[in-house]
């Protein structure tokens, strides 16, 4: 039975996948995925995607603050994207007496669209194969069969070299991105502009943006408005600037064709984003590593500090505003590790990782090429030697880096060794470094109480899970000094360090000391976990490299095997732009359930409960719902639409992503994958895997009829 589901599964995936799979390189679609596409119903060339010489839709899809994606949707540099991706903006825009988490934010007028110190928006302007020239100067270096091959610092300098070679001008907004891929197998240039006057122009109250919130994320029906709007701002001959009250919206060269047509079951696809990270190289081992050490330590820490945040922010308006969004982004990848865990579990993916390897393994021995089964025999043997290291950094990172606020005070290094020597124009320098940098970390969305709640508890929680003798250094004077007690050393941080307040910290800067620096409680907490977390990299460093080298061995293999099948091919995310496809379609969760491919606003009422503050619906959108006033956003049937699911291969980072219909048009935003699909940063499921999208009506309702800022939709060019 558990060989008849395998190859189930394998049949699957050989086929029904084929044409699904697979985060697309633009430069490789003309030769290898355009008539796969048009066979599946692209109706316009691919040259109208991706176009080296000329305009194309690439060229209104941005990289939205580094970790989200966005699309261009107006002339006047109006910026779509998820309302979870612009979420810590608004947050920082809100306070309890303006509270656009709540109440949502419109600008009516130019002047007020507000600025995000700190908010990029990045096209891409050209995209190089420069893998010749790469492994040209990789055979230079002193050290040719060192790790250099993914070294950001190396290949930094080798895109400046390539850049002054070729006369490429880069400056603060044209900057080089040079990436490996395939495991450094092949490397791309990315020449891009960098965009760092953005405004906020509107975005739906929580209610609407996070509907269903933690209970409704990663699952699949979807009633939310996950969207938010920005717009792009350059200096008066359209050049990227830093923020200036001179500034104007950007005329951009591309923005998108907007269909309210609809879509329908089996309708094609596809998306361009940034997909952050997958892995779909591994091997058995490493996802059971996965599974066993990042994944355990997101659900187990994620889910004590989740708690503790949620109860402060019950109680409190201010508490709530100031911890929305860390509560969110911590949430997020939490409910991530706990649905992958049970998915890799119940799809049986540990087995067709086994018959993976096993397939490549024997293709090695068939062309007599023994480097395969090497690399293979060295990926086990290191994972199998890292595996404490690797859970160890984990429990650090989890709960002591991201958990605990006060790890993150400002280093105090160069001022204790400025004091020390004497040196005082050095000591003056640092002062005011350390006073900066303090009013960043005692900002409006920290507070002490809290983060004094949390950290008792996730240090503990770290001592439950790593044996004493092998604890950060800091745990010496927790047991010398405190006689163990966790409670009692955190509470003497936050009431003696010079860190528990800002005026603890102006007094101190005000007469510097280098003992009191060097005995503050806070200082030696932070230096440790900093150190705890460097020593566990530097345990694992000779297994690193020695694993980045048989990896792209076991890749090359893969690539090989894959050409020999007939398979297309792709690399891992990285980030970088890609492009998916596939169908608008239902699917089958379990045996007797049928999830259809859409939702309506007939579900978001059903859902209503005025107790829960997930599932609270505005007056006014019920009363919109209750007269059937959509406009002209409506299905044909008279129902509003709000959601939709369709098969294409996205991860993190395609957050925001447009939507695009056969003809190239923008027809809603990707936000999430569903809870079958969670799997697929690792192994991608065609039967299962669904990429979950706001309808791109349900977004020009709510700008339209729920906000009234038809101003907004005037900019648009939309096909009725």
């Amino acid at each position: 039975m558990k060989l008849f589901i395998v190859l189930l599964l394998f049949w699957a995936f050989a086929f029904s996948g084929h044409a699904d799979e697979g985060m697309w390189m633009l430069t490789d679609l003309k030769k290898q995925n355009a008539a796969v596409m048009q066979d599946l119903g692209l109706d316009i060339s691919i040259d109208k995607i991706y176009c080296p010489e000329n305009i194309s839709l690439k060229d209104a899809v941005v990289h939205f603050g580094g970790g989200c994606t966005g699309e261009v949707i107006s002339a006047e540099g109006l910026v779509l994207t998820n309302h979870h991706c612009g979420y810590g903006y608004i947050q920082q825009h809100s306070s309890v007496d303006h509270d656009y988490l709540t109440d949502g934010f419109w600008a009516i007028h130019r002047n007020d669209e507000l600025p995000c110190p700190g908010l990029s928006i990045t096209f891409i302007d050209r995209i190089l194969d420069v893998t010749d020239y790469v492994n040209e100067q990789l055979k230079k270096f002193p050290d040719p069969d060192g790790t250099n091959y993914l070294s950001p610092s190396f290949l930094s300098k080798v895109a400046s070299r390539f850049a002054k070679k070729e006369k490429i001008k880069t400056d603060n907004f044209t900057v080089l991105e040079l990436k490996p891929f395939y495991g450094g197998n092949q490397y791309y240039l990315y020449v891009k502009t960098v965009y760092k006057d953005i405004r906020m122009v509107g975005a739906p109250p929580s209610s609407i943006g996070k509907f269903g919130a933690d209970t409704d994320n990663w699952m699949w029906p979807r009633h939310c408005g996950d969207f938010s709007l920005f717009r792009i701002y350059a200096d008066k001959k359209g050049r990227p600037a830093n923020y200036s009250a001179d500034n104007v919206p950007l005329r951009v060269k591309k923005h998108l064709s907007i269909n309210l047509q609809g879509i329908k079951e089996g309708d094609f696809t596809f998306v361009m984003g940034f997909p952050g990270r997958n892995w779909r190289y591994m091997i058995s081992d490493e996802v059971e590593e996965r599974m066993q050490t990042t994944n355990f330590m997101r659900d187990t820490v994620r889910g004590v500090r989740l708690r503790i945040l949620g109860e402060e922010m019950a109680k409190d308006d201010k508490i709530r505003i100031q911890y929305a969004a860390k509560y969110a982004s911590s949430a997020n990848y939490w409910k991530n590790a706990i649905g992958m865990n049970e998915g890799l579990i119940r799809l049986h993916v540990l087995d067709r990782k086994k018959a993976e390897q096993k397939r490549l393994l024997d293709y090695g021995k068939e062309i007599g090429n023994n480097t395969y089964q090497q690399a293979y025999e060295t990926i086990k043997r290191i994972v199998a030697r890292r595996h404490d290291a690797i859970f160890h950094q984990q429990a650090i990172y989890e709960a002591l880096m991201l958990g605990t606020e006060f790890s993150a005070i400002p280093s105090t290094n160069k001022l204790q060794r400025a004091i020390e020597k004497g040196k005082k124009k050095d000591v003056r320098n640092e002062v005011e470094a350390i006073r900066k940098a303090g009013e960043k970390f005692f900002n409006k969305d920290y507070n002490q109480e809290v983060d004094r709640k949390v950290s008792k508890q996730l240090i503990a929680l770290y001592a439950e899970l790593i044996p004493q003798e092998q604890r950060i250094s800091i745990f010496k004077l927790i047991d010398s000094r405190f006689e163990g007690d966790i409670d009692a050393f955190v509470d003497a941080c936050f009431e003696q360090s010079i860190f528990a307040s800002p005026q603890n910290l102006s007094e101190y800067l005000s007469h510097p000391d280098a003992d009191k620096l060097k005995n503050d409680l806070m200082v030696q907490y932070a230096r440790s976990v900093i150190e705890g977390y460097k020593a566990m990299s530097e345990a694992m460093k000779q297994e690193t490299n020695e694993y980045n080298k048989a990896h792209k061995v076991w890749v090359d293999g893969m690539l090989s095997l894959k050409k020999k099948e007939g398979q297309l091919l792709y690399p891992d995310a990285n980030s970088t732009l890609r492009l998916t496809y596939g169908k608008i379609s239902s699917y089958e969760p379990a045996d007797g359930m049928e999830y259809l491919y859409y939702t309506t606003l007939e579900g978001v009422m059903e859902k209503e409960d005025p107790n829960n503050p997930e599932f609270v619906v505005p007056d006014k959108l019920k009363e919109l719902y209750a007269k059937k006033d959509f406009g002209p956003y409506a299905m044909a049937d008279g129902r509003m639409p709000v959601c939709f699911a369709t098969a294409t291969d996205n991860t993190g980072g395609n957050s925001g992503s447009p939507v695009f219909n056969a003809h190239g048009e923008l027809i809603g935003v990707g936000f999430d994958r569903n809870y079958e699909g969670l799997t697929g940063d690792i192994a991608y499921n065609p039967l299962l895997q669904r990429a979950a999208c706001v309808d791109i009506r349900y977004v020009l309702f709510i700008i339209d009829k729920y906000a009234g800022a038809h101003h907004l939709i005037d900019e648009m060019t939309i096909i009725r």
